[in-house]
């Protein structure tokens, strides 16, 4: 009897976490977290268009070391859903935007590794944001794939469009935002959201309430109308009564 076992494959653990922090500083976490509330909610409504930001993707099948972790990234023709990690060989597409708000740690190899490795897996914009203003030349820069070579996107006074998605990344001054062109408004941070949401509902709430006092007016009116033409009909009958009496 053989006590051999037969050969089977070894499974390959592709691990959720680097071991790194999210984000060097508040400020980069804050924009990071703002910039996928963003664009997570500016496509909410589309299903084949998967907003996320700070999770790993893995673009080596079974080789759990080739792996990034963009700070935001957007990609096209893949189903929304809660994902551990990214597989490119699983997804089918590689994200078509992704931007990075550079850091103290990570700003050269923002520049440097990742720019060849997102050129090299055929992202087809990738924008470099400094929120410090501090670490880049320019605290905004992008960069579009034209056969297989990136060149650099034009930024003209701090707006850089973003091809794919028909949106504009605008550099204030202070921070990063997102801007589309047809509507001709600043996408909503989370904390604009909510005050638009209070506003909306208390604007609602006004409404019903101007309806019902409306309604309350027109049924106070009609029972007034009813009154008075039920007094005027008593005060006929009651002229018709006085007229036989004295005829």
């Amino acid at each position: 009897m053989s006590l051999e076992t037969p050969d089977r494959p070894i499974a390959v653990e592709y691990p959720a976490s680097d071991g790194k922090p999210m984000a060097e500083t508040d400020v980069h976490r804050q924009l990071m977290s703002d910039l996928i509330f963003e664009l997570s909610n500016f496509f909410k409504d589309e299903a084949d268009v998967y907003v996320s930001g700070n999770l790993l993707l893995y673009y080596v099948e079974g080789n759990p070391g080739k792996r990034v972790a963009p700070d935001v990234f957007v990609a096209r023709g893949v189903a929304k859903g809660a994902r551990r990690v990214y597989k490119l060989w699983e997804e089918q597409a590689v994200p078509d935007v992704v931007i990075e708000l550079s850091s103290r740690q990570t700003w050269r190899e923002d520049v440097d590794e990742k720019f060849e490795l997102y050129q090299k897996l055929g992202i087809k914009e990738y924008f470099l944001f400094d929120p410090e203003y501090d670490y880049l030349i320019d605290s905004l820069v992008g960069y579009r794939l034209e056969e297989g070579r990136y060149s650099p996107i034009k930024v003209k006074s701090g707006r850089a469009l973003i091809e794919s998605l028909g949106l504009e990344l605008v550099d204030t001054g202070e921070t990063l935002r997102i801007f589309d062109p047809r509507s001709g408004l600043t996408l909503q941070t989370p904390e604009e959201h909510a005050e638009a949401s209070l506003r909306a509902e208390e604007a609602s709430r006004l409404d019903r309430q101007a309806c019902s006092r409306a309604e309350e007016t027109a049924r106070l009116e009609r029972e007034a109308r009813i009154k008075a033409e039920a007094e005027a009909v008593r005060l006929r009958e009651e002229l018709e009564r006085l007229k036989s009496r004295s005829d």
